[in-house]
């Protein structure tokens, strides 16, 4: 949802951006582009992280809560 509310963002700046002169548009595209990288290089980490443990025996636990009430219904 996030990336897809950036990349209307983006899309939406840079059809701004196209009447603007040309040198000061490719600045903004290049920013931008820097933008993403490092947007796409953090998430990429944060993806490749481990859950901790103490929250997979949380999701756990509720899952089990959550099963016992559909049963108890």
């Amino acid at each position: 949802m996030v990336l897809s509310t950036l990349q209307t963002h983006r899309t939406i700046r840079l059809s701004k951006d196209d009447s603007d002169n040309g040198g000061k548009s490719r600045a903004i595209r290049a920013r931008q582009r820097a933008i993403g990288r490092e947007l796409r290089r953090m998430y990429d980490g944060v993806v490749s992280e481990a859950v901790p443990d103490d929250l997979l025996d949380l999701l756990r636990r509720m899952d089990e809560a959550d099963l016992e009430k559909k049963k108890s219904s």
